[in-house]
């Protein structure tokens, strides 16, 4: 079986969780022995690519064929494209903060709170002319590639596959790892909605992350239950104990509460730091650290030093590869406080590295962990509670993270692949 699949990102640039699902279900569909063309809209420089083996440029100048070489069965076509994978609104958002910052410092002014930035902005004039420029061009490139089904990953790439389905004749899965009210709430962008429905309307089928986003698709997007097949992610087995320490300012008897993932509203950083504050007022030796990078990552840290704790929040930046793995190796524990988080990954990834972790209960991977700890995202006292009990209680902790990381090895890509290919057959035997 042939597949076209249509992503916004993958290795080696990720910016989340989006990224890692799409690498995992590929090796494990390649693994499965079937052929998969890959494309993406971003150009994948050689400086990156230690792990790629590049191959001859397509005929369409502003795409490239590139092939992972553990990869046997899988191409890639990257398409130029001015904007980095996954520049979803909250990613604009925050480059417009930083560029506002910057113009107010030139002028000496004040510095507004990422709170005060957060008007409605208009991202028409990039993302969505990005988004129909890759519908175009994957168009045409799928006009000398021959595929059976075409698998489209989340709203940026549903008009590519909606116009490609139409012109191919080919049955269309849409993946939906996110949806706007996930991104942002009951304030949704009316566009990026209506590109969603329309992408899950035309679909022969939508596989969705969990069965919280399933409610979610049939609830407010109006799809059939019928239509919609839940099929969860996996977690790559890390066996790499190797690191060290980094000077990162941290005391070897001070313990290390982890919020990895973007810095949205959808993931609740204001939720992990209010719990922080609750747990610093019972513990002293425990550092707080945020990893990642988003939109309200400047009002995260006005929010850690409005609290008092300030010089207890370490803030790292957006990590990948090598650094990731390290952060879970320093961490005692782990902790999703997501508004809404369709699946969620790195708590998966957390119990890899043996760190157990606390979710919250709006979440899909909440379905398939027991050993986990889980809380409302608003429940702050609760959270802190948990926190609390994880750090003084050491059979706790271990418990948590030896049951927790048996029960990750039992979720693999190559399940979800599999359930993805049931899929693709009964589609192909409906048409």
């Amino acid at each position: 079986m042939r597949i076209l699949m249509l992503g916004w990102e993958f290795p080696p640039f990720i910016s989340g969780g989006l990224g890692t699902a799409c690498y995992g279900l590929t090796k494990a569909m390649d693994q499965l022995g079937m052929e998969v063309v890959f494309v993406l809209p971003a150009m994948v420089e050689s400086k990156y690519a230690t792990h790629v083996k590049l191959l001859t440029p397509s005929s369409h100048r502003s795409a490239t064929s590139f092939k992972f070489s553990e990869l046997k069965n899988v191409r890639f076509h990257a398409i130029s494209s001015a904007l980095q994978p996954y520049s979803t609104p909250d990613v604009y958002r925050q480059r417009i903060e930083e560029s506002l910052r910057q113009k107010q410092k030139m002028r000496g002014g004040n510095v507004s709170s990422a709170s005060q930035l957060m008007a409605p902005i208009d991202y028409s004039g990039n993302m969505y002319a990005e988004v129909h420029r890759y519908a175009a061009v994957v168009a045409e490139l799928a006009a000398n590639e021959e595929f059976d089904i075409v698998h489209a990953h989340d709203w940026m790439t549903y008009p590519a596959g909606i116009a490609v389905a139409a012109i191919s004749e080919k049955p269309l899965i849409v993946h939906v790892h996110s949806t706007e009210f996930d991104r942002s709430g009951e304030n949704v962008n009316q566009t990026i909605y209506d590109i969603e429905r329309e992408g899950m309307e035309r679909a022969s089928k939508v596989i969705a992350v969990s069965y919280f986003t399933r409610s979610i698709i049939i609830g407010r997007y109006g799809i059939s239950g019928e239509k919609v097949e839940v099929v969860h992610n996996g977690v790559e087995r890390n066996d790499n104990n190797d690191w060290s320490l980094a000077e990162t300012g941290i005391d070897k008897d001070e313990k290390i509460v982890l919020f990895l993932g973007r810095i949205t509203m959808q993931k609740g950083p204001e939720y992990f730091l209010q719990a922080a504050k609750k747990v610093l007022e019972v513990m002293d030796n425990v550092k707080f650290v945020m990893a990642g990078s988003g939109d309200l990552m400047h009002r995260a840290i006005e929010m850690a030093a409005e609290l008092g704790i300030g010089h207890k929040v370490l803030f790292t930046g957006f990590l990948r590869g090598e650094d990731v793995q390290k952060i879970y190796k320093m961490a005692d524990l782990y902790v999703m406080p997501s508004v809404s988080e369709p699946f969620g990954i790195a708590p998966l990834e957390a119990l890899n590295n043996d760190v157990p972790v606390i979710i919250s209960k709006q979440s899909g991977v909440s379905e398939v962990l027991i050993h986990a700890l889980k809380v409302d995202f608003w429940d702050v006292n609760e959270i802190a509670n948990k926190i609390i009990a994880v750090l003084k209680y050491p059979p706790l902790q271990e418990t948590l993270a030896n049951h927790g990381n048996v029960e990750v090895r039992k979720l693999q890509w190559k399940d979800s692949a599999a359930k993805c290919v049931k899929i693709y057959e009964q589609t192909l035997v409906a048409v």
